[in-house]
């Protein structure tokens, strides 16, 4: 059974244009992600699934750098992206991360993974559509699904946010997905990078945190936030984009 990563990446964002490649702390929020994900005990791959456009020429660059694989696909139909990468690099589980996330938590992921490798769900998710069972905080969102399940979806959803979004279809088709939970809350917390706020707020993580490896995880955080709890206001407004 082979196990990888796909994590999808753009220059075209509408909020935040060209946030995969902005700058932490000397590299580029992509090279943080992938190097987070890369610390994973069960990821075998990371593909990282960008689109055809010129733009993101300089994102194929840049993960070819990192060690990736790439997947170039459709822009607007993201679900096609997923399923033709996964079916290029014969992937038989997917875990679904998004390169927005330079504070993605490699031991969340593998308590997932594991988890979903132990039951019988079509989905396993610590985000998901159901905002009343999230416990993590926006930027550690991981799903673990097969490529069944991919291929169902893609042949199968058919509305306009089913392709842009990838998993909706599952979370409406699906009676099989099980909400993966914190012991603790804190949903609170928004360490996504969406928007110059989002930016502002993870450039202080990093400077505070990162000293040039990658060994500060949820724990970490959560205690640099008790230390420090006026970071929370820089982007507690910020409201995350609804899926239309």
């Amino acid at each position: 059974m082979k196990i990888a990563a796909i994590i999808q990446a753009r220059m075209g964002s509408t909020r935040l244009s060209g946030k995969v490649m902005k700058e932490l702390k000397g590299t580029t929020v992509l090279s943080h992600v992938i190097e987070r994900v890369k610390q994973s005990k069960f990821i075998e791959e990371i593909i990282i699934a960008t689109t055809i456009h010129k733009r993101d020429d300089i994102i194929e660059k840049e993960a070819l750098n990192c060690g990736c694989k790439v997947f170039r696909g459709s822009e607007e139909d993201v679900l096609s992206r997923y399923y033709y990468a996964a079916k290029e690099n014969n992937i038989d589980v997917i875990i679904r991360i998004t390169s927005d996330c330079p504070l993605i938590d490699p031991f969340v992921i593998d308590e997932i993974i594991e988890f979903y490798l132990k039951g019988t769900y079509d989905l396993v998710t610590n985000a998901g559509s159901d905002l009343m069972q999230r416990t993590y905080p926006r930027g550690l969102d991981t799903e673990v699904f097969s490529f069944e399940v991919l291929e169902n979806t893609f042949l199968n959803g058919k509305e306009s946010y089913h392709r842009e979004h990838v998993t909706p279809f599952i979370y409406e088709d699906s009676k099989k997905i099980y909400y993966y939970k914190n012991k603790v809350d804190y949903s609170k917390h928004r360490w996504t990078l969406d928007t110059e706020e989002d930016y502002k707020l993870i450039s202080e993580i990093y400077n505070r945190l990162y000293k040039g490896t990658h060994d500060f995880y949820l724990p970490d955080i959560i205690e640099l936030f008790a230390e420090e709890p006026d970071l929370f206001t820089i982007n507690a407004h910020i409201e995350q984009k609804k899926i239309k």
